[in-house]
């Protein structure tokens, strides 16, 4: 018998250009060969998504002297297990010195030239050329003009790729393999040429977000899907100098919100933010800036510190070596490694506890564990803790601020960053966009420190010198920065030196030096949950904060840290939750019908 099955349909491969715009090719074939060649027409309409990445997140390079070129100075590329080990081996062992010299906000700018990605994703997607070379560098290239090459690939890349494959693969909802569709949900018309529809009104679950957010969330609706699949969502980055006054990012941010809608021209009316910590800081006081909050059609904040976290104080003062070995071979061993950066970035400075962050953060306890002085602040930590300088337990040695073959930098420097750092938290206390969806972490297998406790224990004496009668817990509360000894890792130590003292072993004696001290003051480790770096309540404070209705959806998340917020399956649901019902509520471009 006679083949009589209907042939293939023929389907003409689609690019984008620039502009987002869509490009079908198509080789011309013999007359006889008639059949129709059907060109998949993607929604007119364009709603791009921007990821604002936290501190630490955007690449960095130098700002070059006349007749030399930039140098990357922190780059994110992922090596070994996607980690980013170029990055350690650039920063390990550095001295506090070089670390001031070179990590100034002045003297880097954003590196728009780490890894991206070069394989096709959602909507980057490159018109086909003869050479592989050249269609290979075609991707790279419009990866970088999204902005991708400007922040970190180790912490950041698996996540946009997986969000825009999710949002740009396809724009059919029963195609969409996140819900489970049931016959129930679609209205399947007779003519196989056309494609089923959703029925209006029915919930929708999205299963991977896990059933502690399913708990949490009313379901979505087939009226959700529908309008958000007449978008395309092309994922962009937006870069930034994390050292510098995070309202020079805002202002810069909005910049590039206005530069991706003229991209994209008339079919674009509005973006989303998507941001990741300190990102969500910028995020906010962008949508406070003229014609922004219209611009901007939501914004979803993973882990953002609102009030601050007291981490970032107890890393100037003993550095990171009882977090985590790895990070602090980055970011600083040391209290002197940390403050030679942290007290001349405005940026750093402004993820240090607002004067809305629970007062009483900072604690000083005798050796039977009771208060030793009034917990600090009682009010205004700026004044209290950041800009005290006749106490120990203040944020900052002064002698720090000049490390050996650094930059140096004077009180009066540091003290306008702080002053940058108060007036930035003020400009966006209860700011908020209008359309706001959070989630934060409460996870007890990621303990955070909601304050910060120095603990008085007796020190080791000495029988060949003694020390004498110690001073009490009140006399040490009121010590000024020189009578405490402090290497800038913990504990800290009062009256002594150190000594050695040879230690009888079988070749002979071994010199062995020890502190020798009437207290010693140890810096405690974390007393609550949260992510590990932001605590449970600077996370969960925007509902309470926010004017009734900024923030329409807030939860509560865990299994992941900080870092690794958007690493994991729940929290990329989420924000694909929150996406959709962002889009459902945008600003249709008015020349689309």
């Amino acid at each position: 018998m006679p083949d009589t099955a209907a042939p293939a349909q023929r389907f003409a491969p689609m690019s984008y250009n620039a502009r987002g715009q869509p490009v079908f090719q198509w080789t011309l074939t013999p007359a006889e060969q008639c059949d129709p060649v059907i060109l998949r027409i993607p929604p007119d309409a364009i709603l791009p998504v921007v990821f604002v990445p936290g501190i630490m997140g955007s690449n960095l390079k130098s700002v070059p002297d006349d007749g030399q070129e930039a140098e990357p100075v922190w780059r994110l590329d992922a090596g070994l297990a996607g980690k980013p080990v170029d990055l350690f081996r650039r920063w390990n062992g550095v001295p506090a010195g070089t670390r001031q010299a070179v990590l100034h906000p002045d003297r880097v700018t954003v590196d728009d030239a780490g890894a991206v990605p070069e394989r096709r994703v959602g909507s980057v997607i490159v018109p086909s050329v003869d050479s592989a070379t050249q269609s290979k560098q075609a991707l790279i290239d419009r990866y970088r003009e999204r902005g991708w090459g400007e922040v970190g690939e180790s912490s950041y890349h698996p996540f946009l790729i997986w969000l825009e494959d999710s949002l740009n693969s396809s724009y059919r909802p029963h195609e969409w393999p996140e819900f489970q569709l049931k016959s129930m949900h679609l209205d399947v018309p007779d003519d196989p040429s056309l494609q089923p529809r959703l029925k209006p009104g029915l919930e929708v679950p999205l299963a991977g977000l896990g059933e502690h957010l399913l708990r949490q969330l009313p379901h979505l609706k087939t009226d959700d899907l529908s309008a958000r699949a007449a978008y395309r969502m092309p994922v962009h980055a937006f870069g930034y100098n994390w050292l510098a006054d995070n309202n020079v990012a805002a202002n810069k941010l909005a910049e590039r919100i206005d530069e991706i809608r003229r991209q994209y021209g008339s079919e674009c009316q509005q973006v989303i933010l998507v941001t990741h910590s300190m990102g969500g800081l910028v995020a906010r006081r962008c949508a406070q800036l003229p014609g922004m909050s219209e611009a901007i059609a939501g914004v979803v904040h993973g882990v953002m510190p609102t009030h601050g976290a007291p981490v970032a104080y107890r890393r100037c003062k003993v550095g990171m070596q009882q977090e985590s070995t790895m990070a602090a071979a980055v970011i600083g061993v040391t209290g002197q490694d940390v403050t030679a950066v942290f007290a001349q970035s405005p940026g750093a400075l402004q993820l240090l506890p607002t004067k809305n962050y629970s007062p009483g953060w900072l604690r000083l306890r005798d050796p039977d564990y009771a208060p030793a002085m009034p917990a600090r602040p009682e009010a205004d930590p700026y004044q209290e803790i950041y800009l005290r300088r006749d106490r120990w337990w203040a944020l900052l040695r002064e002698d720090w601020l000049k490390p050996k073959d650094g930059a140096p930098a004077e009180w009066k420097d540091y003290a306008e960053n702080i002053e940058l750092a108060k007036l930035f938290h003020e400009r966006i206390d209860a700011a908020y966009h209008p359309n706001t969806y959070v989630y934060y972490g409460a996870d007890a297998k990621q303990p955070s420190f909601e304050t910060i406790t120095w603990q008085m224990r007796a020190g080791r004496g000495d029988l060949n010198r003694p020390l004498g009668v110690p001073p009490d817990a009140f006399v040490v509360s009121t010590m000024q920065m020189a009578q405490v000894r402090d290497q800038g890792s913990s504990p800290l130590y009062v009256g002594g030196s150190r000594v050695v003292e040879h230690v009888p072993v079988r070749a002979g004696r071994l010199a062995v030096s020890m502190e020798v001290s009437h207290w010693e003051l140890h810096c405690e480790m974390q007393d609550g949950i949260g992510d590990g770096t932001v605590p449970v309540s600077s996370g969960q404070a925007p509902a309470a904060q926010a004017r009734e209705g900024q923030v329409r959806v807030q939860v509560s998340a865990t299994g992941f840290d900080h870092e690794g917020a958007f690493k994991v399956m729940q929290t990329r649901h989420f924000t694909l939750y929150s996406l959709i019902k962002i889009a459902a509520q945008a600003k249709r471009p008015s020349c689309v019908a």
